[in-house]
């Protein structure tokens, strides 16, 4: 797993960061993590799985449909490009 360095770091924002920390119930280093997972991670992002399972909710799809789908592909196997 990466590690991370941070360097030059006040000496107010480090007491900031440890009593933010004891507010929550962990360690400094936890809430580091916390705070940088919540910053490039946000809990409103668009996640495509879910995106997809509602637009075909939206468009009324079932399973049913997506079997008769997967029954009616071409199960073949690609033919490789020939470079010649």
């Amino acid at each position: 797993m990466p590690a991370v360095t941070i360097r030059n770091l006040s000496d107010e924002t480090h007491r900031a960061l440890k009593v933010r920390a004891a507010q929550h119930g962990r360690s400094t280093e936890a809430e580091m993590r916390d705070i940088l997972e919540a910053a490039v991670r946000p809990a409103e992002r668009l996640r495509l799985g879910s995106a997809l399972s509602a637009l075909s909710r939206k468009a009324g799809l079932t399973n049913a449909d997506f079997e008769a789908l997967e029954q009616a592909r071409d199960k073949t196997a690609a033919t490789p490009m020939s470079f010649e």
